[in-house]
């Protein structure tokens, strides 16, 4: 079965000999290019080889045949690397041999053979593609979008998805349902550890490094790791995403509390915390963020969507 990853990370057409060429119009493998142009005539333009490769509109994306696809989402892919699947050989313009390309073939197959037979809470592999202020928006496989929200990035409370992931980033997200687009929509917190889990890297007495996440009247809430953050003296001096340093002065798992002691408010750096996941793979079918003993319950049970 073809191997459906995220675009750019495919075999590179750009060099293939004749016979290369011909082998991958045979075995319908889907390879790469970079878009050299998006011209007058609305397709993109390849350098396959030896030919010249066109992409008419209909075959840029899928959907672009029935006019769901605009022009804007064909030609940002100018300058970047694009999967495809080769058809074979047609006559140009001036009767010279092209190769005729279609983006929409590769992303129908991935469909088909691999996105429609995942379910809730199977991690999948994805990545950044663009960030919105409601969430992030990830190609998972062969350029077919997927919605991360912004509540979904982490458990710890988060102004923008940059707070959490940068575009072009690799990250692992687990399937979490389906938008009125039908689009699949992603999780990515139940990967980032629970709160004991979290918690155990840190120790009472500690000073470390946080970033302020919020400044309320009756505290400063400080994020420790992408799922944990704890509480400290209330400062409106401080703004979200300010780095501070913080003394940690005790750690409750039974009301899933840190307090802390704001030491040092003038940490020069920015900064954002490494994504460390608890899974890569396989299956998640209930996840329970919180303490046994906390009388709070956070908690996502996949076993109980349906697609």
């Amino acid at each position: 079965m073809q191997e459906f990853r995220m675009e750019d990370s495919y075999r590179s057409a750009e060099h293939f000999s004749l016979e290369q060429i011909k082998a991958a119009i045979l075995s319908g493998e889907i390879v790469q290019a970079t878009a050299l142009a998006f011209d007058a005539q609305r397709q993109l333009r390849f350098r396959i080889g030896n030919y010249q490769g066109v992409m008419p509109f209909a075959q840029c994306a899928e959907g672009a045949d029935t006019g769901s696809v605009r022009d804007i989402a064909v030609l940002t892919r100018v300058g970047r690397a694009t999967c495809f699947v080769i058809l074979g050989f047609q006559q140009g313009a001036k009767g010279e041999q092209q190769l005729l390309l279609s983006r929409a073939d590769a992303q129908r197959r991935c469909r088909e053979v691999y996105l429609n037979h995942l379910r809730p809470g199977d991690v999948v592999e994805a990545v950044v593609t663009h960030v919105e202020p409601f969430g992030a928006f990830c190609d998972v496989g062969c350029g077919i979008n997927a919605l991360l929200p912004i509540d979904c990035l982490s458990v710890s409370r988060i102004s923008s998805p940059l707070d959490r992931v940068a575009v072009g980033q690799h990250i692992y997200c687990v399937i979490k349902s389906r938008d009125a687009q039908d689009r699949f929509v992603l999780t990515l917190r139940e990967l980032l550890g629970t709160w004991a889990e979290n918690a155990a890297n840190f120790s009472i007495g500690e000073t470390v490094v946080g970033i302020v996440r919020s400044v309320e009247s009756y505290g400063t809430f400080i994020e420790l790791a992408p799922n944990l953050a704890g509480l400290a003296e209330s400062c409106p001096a401080l703004q979200p995403g300010q780095p501070v340093s913080v003394y940690i002065k005790n750690i409750l798992p039974e009301k899933m509390k840190i307090k802390l002691v704001i030491v040092n408010r003038n940490l020069e750096k920015k900064i954002r915390f490494d994504l460390r996941y608890t899974q890569t793979d396989g299956q998640i079918d209930q996840w329970v963020y919180s303490t046994p003993e906390s009388g709070k319950k956070i908690e996502t049970d996949f076993s109980a969507v349906v697609l």
